[in-house]
């Protein structure tokens, strides 16, 4: 990837790039729209990345070249516009929100490519999004604060782009360690390594089916949790515990209740979650990441046949210890738990399994927990 990238550096620009930065994709093994609700969240940044190859410029002018979704992106520093809903927007939100924030920026030009699917429920957007800011701060020299950079991101895609998303996309990209998942309380921001069970592998399976996210009922179900929250009288779901919600869940419309029924015991798998992976315990953690797809499909309802569809093969193979759809749901991808040594069976046997079923092709990989954003050359 790295050569490539700066081929294409060579050829676009006709000389070679200064840096190279790259911010990986994520992987959530539990803990869906708890985010927004201020709850808990287990992710763990993949193997598959943004990357950027690029050079300062002397003047404001920021200009980049996408390898995989073509076009080039240029924009002046000092004359920042949203210009519509292309990739490079990503980028342009990005330079808002640093100097927004008080940070010096430098222009740079730069190519980027990554493997990191689009729309598949890993997390793309804010890959690109944290290595764009890494590329901001390899030319301008401010202070790298991964937690600040995650923030300064997610302001970015929710007052630039428009996508109300919450803080764990952009905090795992910046903040990922190599071997481990991030318990992220998301209300303070306290980042706490977990180990992943010994003899076990994650495994992405991605269903071949996309959805647009900032189009689709995300925002509709963020706007359902403020409403259960305002109703239990708190900031946030989070502050709901469960005894709470069951002496009123009779109070509440269906879908209210439902709404709150998932996040408040998604809160709770989570930590209990995090709790089995410290004591190496992968049957209690694959149990509670099938009751995590349960409340998803049932209470959340951002499943869709065909994430079902994965679901249920996973977990009928032998060696899975548990699968659930991952990311915001209604496409995209699902993960799952799986004993090491059984991983390439189990890619083989889910794979006929979800043709059979669905009559999709599914791109399946085996991941490995990797650090977040950095300056890699």
């Amino acid at each position: 990837m790295r050569a490539r990238l700066r081929e294409a550096f060579r050829q676009t620009f006709g000389s070679d790039a200064h840096t190279v930065v790259r911010a990986p994709g994520r992987v959530n093994l539990i803990g869906e729209h708890t985010d927004y609700n201020d709850g808990f969240v287990l992710p763990m940044a993949i193997d598959r990345a943004v990357w950027i190859a690029l050079r300062p410029r002397s003047d404001r002018q920021v200009r980049v070249r996408s390898l995989d979704l073509g076009g080039t992106g240029t924009f002046a520093l000092d004359d920042l516009e949203r210009g519509g809903e292309g990739w490079s927007e990503y980028l342009k939100g990005v330079a808002w929100s640093l100097r927004e924030d008080g940070l010096p920026l430098r222009g740079w030009e730069g190519v980027v490519t990554g493997d990191v699917p689009v729309g598949a429920g890993l997390s793309s957007s804010a890959a690109l999004e944290l290595a764009t800011a890494r590329a901001f701060q390899a030319v301008s020299g401010f202070g790298w604060d991964a937690v600040r950079m995650a923030q300064l991101s997610q302001r970015a895609e929710n007052d630039w782009v428009g996508m109300k998303c919450g803080i764990m996309d952009q905090l795992i990209s910046a903040a990922g360690q190599a071997g481990h998942a991030l318990l992220i309380d998301c209300r303070s921001l306290e980042l706490t390594p977990v180990p992943l069970p010994r003899g076990t592998a994650v495994v992405v399976l991605d269903t071949s089916t996309r959805r647009g996210l900032v189009d689709s009922a995300y925002n509709e179900r963020r706007r359902q949790c403020e409403e259960a929250a305002r109703f239990f009288g708190v900031s946030a779901l989070r502050d709901v515990t469960f005894e709470q919600f069951q002496a009123q869940a009779g109070r509440l419309s269906e879908v209210t209740r439902k709404r709150a029924q998932h996040v408040i015991s998604e809160n709770r798998r989570t930590l209990e979650a995090a709790e089995a992976m410290r004591r190496g315990d992968a049957d209690r953690l694959g149990r509670l990441m099938n009751e995590s797809h349960l409340s998803l499909r049932d209470d959340f309802e951002v499943s869709s046949e065909a994430l079902d569809a994965m679901a249920d093969c996973a977990q009928a193979i032998d060696g899975c210890y548990g699968a659930r759809m991952t990311g915001a749901g209604f496409g995209g991808c699902a993960v799952a738990l799986v004993a090491e040594e059984k991983a390439q069976t189990f890619v083989d046997h889910v794979t006929s399994c979800y043709q059979r079923s669905s009559g999709h092709t599914p791109s399946i990989y085996v991941c490995q927990a990797t650090e977040g954003a950095a300056v890699v050359d």
